[in-house]
């Protein structure tokens, strides 16, 4: 039995509001249970210097925090003068997960950089942000064409993650945290609304596993993926 009382296969309860900043071109607050992510989306018509003149348009991602996301506060990190490893290593994460998902020529010489803000975690808050954040990047992109100032849709596939693991020697999707810092094994799914692998964390924690578990736990992410595609595409109506 999950500490949740979920089912091996079920998902923790999604919901997403749409336009929830004023001033973001793009914006959502995705929830999947305890865990609340902010996503914004900003358009600037400038890129990186290493792509200037090419044609090609640009998606990033920065991560954060805030203090009192967790049980106890966290000091921010900008009071430290230094984003930490853990968080550089996320925004990157979601960098690279959204940029599979875009045709940059098609998005043109221009940036979006998408903002993930943890209100509250609660386990999976990379996975909440590289789905919400994709949705908010959706509605900008929504503007751009609306405007005019992007002909073709330049996001070829949705994008979404979910974690998996083996809890108590059972695969299981979605962990929250109690599960999270238990699980024997632990991995991060980002996947494509077509079904494609953007990419894999996997790691043993405690135990190893075989391939069928590793087949199971794909099996599970491209359930959860299916089902978090889904919300991202209603929301985005």
């Amino acid at each position: 039995m999950r500490p949740s009382g979920r089912e091996l296969n079920e998902m923790r309860p999604v919901s997403i509001e749409t336009g929830f900043t004023k001033h973001a071109e793009g914006s959502c607050l995705i929830k999947m249970g305890d865990t609340h992510v902010l996503c914004t989306a900003t358009i600037e018509d400038r890129v990186p210097p290493f792509i200037k003149g090419s044609g090609l348009g640009w998606v990033t991602a920065e991560y954060g925090m805030l203090p009192r996301a967790t049980n106890t506060r966290m000091r921010r990190e900008a009071a430290s003068g230094k984003q930490g490893g853990r968080t550089v290593e996320i925004q990157r994460l979601i960098g690279r997960a959204l940029r599979a998902g875009v045709d940059r020529s098609a998005l043109g010489e221009r940036q979006i950089t998408v903002d993930c803000d943890v209100l509250q975690a609660d386990g999976g808050t990379r996975c909440a942000s590289i789905t919400g954040g994709w949705l908010a990047l959706r509605l900008a992109v929504n503007k751009l064409m609306k405007i005019g100032d992007v002909v073709s849709d330049p996001l070829v596939d949705p994008v979404a993650a979910v974690s998996c693991g083996i809890y108590a020697g059972q695969p299981v999707v979605d962990l929250d945290y109690p599960e999270d810092s238990e699980a024997g094994v632990d991995g991060n799914f980002i996947m494509t609304g077509s079904g494609k692998l953007i990419e894999v964390q996997m790691s043993a924690e405690g135990s190893v596993f075989s391939r069928d578990q590793m087949n199971n736990l794909l099996d599970l992410a491209e359930k959860g993926v299916s089902e978090l595609v889904e919300k991202q595409l209603q929301a985005a109506k």
